[in-house]
């Protein structure tokens, strides 16, 4: 059965994101944004999107109308696809309409936070839909919550900017849609990699950053699975926290962006982008 996208309606289906809420993340009812916010929420603006296969929901996307350096935004607060669903192209079928929800209301820009130590969510973010970002916030939701994605590693966020009218995010788009795969070039060799990961440990290698803080492009290496390593080997995904959050913090402090993620699958490894680009020419 094919799924539909259309906005969420009435409160069974309010209830019903609720429930997802849970399902997904594992959320106690304290952490949950609840239906009688995102009711209000809709009625001055905000978009809360329902991805359905018959009557079932087995996805959404909220997000709310905001105001970021003195022009409109949608922050898009929450996006979460059933487990069964993932890969399966739901997560992108949700952005693309929410982005069109968005144009239709005159904004060109939307932003969300996500945990950069995600690989996955990385690589949609940047090669599926084109964001980029210049800000980390550090335990941007405190040091946990209630879902298990938030304990042992703290809530380290990376804020992104998706500009939705320009080019860049079209041909994105669009690319997605003629289900060509993204490749990292192999130019990314070049690059120097300011924490790559060591052998046997797997834990980063710290060098100094100073030294390619100089208007060149760099990488920032992140593993490929940081719930698996977070499960065999806490220490090591701590340290790849603190690692990956030194270098995004000193980097956007000198005017860096981060522009692209990279998962270079037969070497097992995944890195940022990180340039002097000035992010004006997307917006």
């Amino acid at each position: 059965m094919a799924i539909v996208i259309r906005e969420v309606q009435g409160l069974a289906e309010l209830r019903a994101v609720e429930q997802l809420q849970r399902d997904v993340w594992g959320f106690a009812d304290l952490d949950i944004v609840p239906s009688t916010h995102l009711r209000a929420a809709q009625e001055v603006g905000g978009i809360l999107l329902g991805a359905f296969e018959g009557e079932r929901m087995v996805g959404f996307v909220y997000g709310f109308i905001g105001l970021e350096h003195g022009r409109l935004t949608v922050h898009s607060h929450m996006l979460a696809v059933r487990p069964e669903y993932q890969g399966h192209n739901v997560g992108f079928l949700l952005k693309r309409a929410q982005r069109e929800r968005a144009l239709a209301r005159g904004i060109r820009r939307i932003t969300w936070t996500f945990d950069p130590l995600q690989a996955r969510n990385a690589h949609f973010n940047f090669a599926k839909l084109g964001v980029y970002a210049d800000r980390y916030e550090v335990d941007f939701y405190g040091e946990a919550s209630s879902s298990v994605l938030h304990q042992g590693l703290g809530t380290d966020r990376l804020w992104v900017t998706w500009p939705i009218a320009s080019a860049r995010v079209v041909e994105r788009l669009e690319r997605v849609e003629r289900g060509a795969r993204a490749q990292p070039p192999e130019l990314w060799r070049q690059w120097p990699i300011v924490n790559p990961a060591a052998a046997p440990s797997g834990a980063p290698v710290e060098r100094e950053l100073e030294a390619v803080l100089s208007g060149a492009p760099f990488l920032v290496e992140i593993p490929l699975d940081i719930n698996a390593l977070k499960r065999r080997d806490l220490e090591t995904a701590r340290r790849w926290r603190q690692s990956v959050q030194r270098a995004f913090l000193r980097a956007f402090a000198a005017g860096y962006i981060a522009e692209e993620f990279f998962r270079v699958e037969d070497e097992g490894r995944g890195f940022y982008l990180l340039t002097r680009t000035d992010p004006s020419v997307w917006l």
